[in-house]
């Protein structure tokens, strides 16, 4: 039995502005949630309305199955996308996410949800041109489903300080493209045929073009200057990053014979900044001496602290990295097996 309150209004525009007015949309129109599409989404993942998948424990805040449901019939799910989002909510649940830190901080973070396996071609996710970006309902709508979940039942209107925030605070989800490297989930120990999520607090895209080099370590050198951009969390602190390679950056490395793993140990070793630029950047509040200039900071702690995917349209050299937010000691990526978070198939 459904637990939420059951409100009578008039037709569908009068249910939007009823969510309108009482500040339960992220500022979008939603779609209703009636008792039929709520049924509809447990229904995907045989759940009962009162089971508990997850909760932010620092604000007494639960997440139960119901809930998700209806922030994801608001979200304009479609049932079949149900068992991502469900995995999603429960890998941002998990301690080592900190999910009260990332979604409370004025930085601003972002939840990143990057999707793997069979289920991403079943529910039509998109890997290609405009990954990030608007156009396709599964990308779109899962991720917003995670947004407006914490902003009706994660307190996000009462906790959340962004400065700024950043237009990835809407919906942030896409799926790695299929490619000779070794993907993500596999990296993070779990078999190619199984469908996972991977969630991760981070920055908007930053976005990396390189179009002149004609050697992958060209191509590399740009990112690493990227990744190393004093500005960012991962300058001043110890964070994960994520990196997602456009096909055609791809491409060339591939055929030099970089591997996924070779990759990101170059970038480990070379997304660095000296002491001296530190200082003279102002990062560090301190006397240049002449030793700084041998001393340097890392943008990452190690090389499987990269999150390293490849996505996006055939045509452009566009890479993009994306820092993470504070420190890994207090949130890090998290990845779920969609079947074992909610028995899907």
């Amino acid at each position: 039995m459904l637990r939420a309150e059951q409100i009578e209004v008039r037709d569908t525009l009068d249910a939007i502005e009823y969510f309108y007015q009482r500040g339960w949309t992220d500022g979008l129109p939603i779609v209703p949630p009636t008792k039929e599409r709520i049924y509809d989404m447990l229904k995907s993942v045989n759940m009962a309305p009162d089971t508990i998948v997850g909760s932010i424990p620092e604000r007494g805040r639960v997440f139960t199955a119901e809930l998700v449901a209806i922030n994801a019939v608001l979200a304009g799910c479609l049932p079949g996308y149900f068992p991502v989002v469900m995995a999603a909510v429960q890998a941002i649940s998990e301690p080592e996410f900190g999910l009260h830190g990332p979604s409370a901080s004025t930085h601003g973070a972002a939840i990143m949800i990057a999707v793997n396996g069979p289920i991403t071609e079943e529910i039509g996710m998109n890997a290609g041109s405009n990954a990030f970006g608007p156009g396709n309902r599964a990308n779109a709508t899962i991720g917003r489903a995670i947004r407006l979940l914490m902003i009706n039942v994660g307190g996000s209107l009462e906790f959340d300080r962004s400065t700024l925030g950043t237009p990835a605070k809407y919906t942030f989800c896409f799926a790695e493209k299929r490619t000779e490297w070794t993907p993500l989930h596999v990296q993070r120990g779990f078999n190619e045929d199984e469908s996972t999520v991977t969630v991760f607090a981070c920055e908007g895209p930053n976005q990396i073009q390189n179009h002149g080099s004609l050697k992958g370590e060209g191509i590399l050198r740009t990112m690493a200057d990227r990744m190393s951009a004093l500005g960012t969390f991962n300058m001043a602190s110890e964070t994960e990053m994520a990196v997602v390679l456009c096909p055609e950056h791809y491409i060339h490395l591939h055929k030099e014979g970089w591997s996924k793993e070779s990759v990101q140990q170059y970038l480990y070793e070379n997304a660095k900044r000296s002491i001296i630029d530190m200082k003279n950047g102002g990062i560090i509040d301190a006397p240049v001496a002449v030793s700084d200039e041998h001393l340097f900071k890392y943008a990452v702690p190690s090389r499987e602290h990269i999150l390293l995917m490849v996505a996006g349209g055939d045509a452009g050299r566009f890479s993009s990295c994306m820092p993470g937010w504070f420190s890994y000691k207090q949130s890090r990526a998290v990845t779920k097996s969609v079947k074992a978070a909610t028995g899907f198939t």
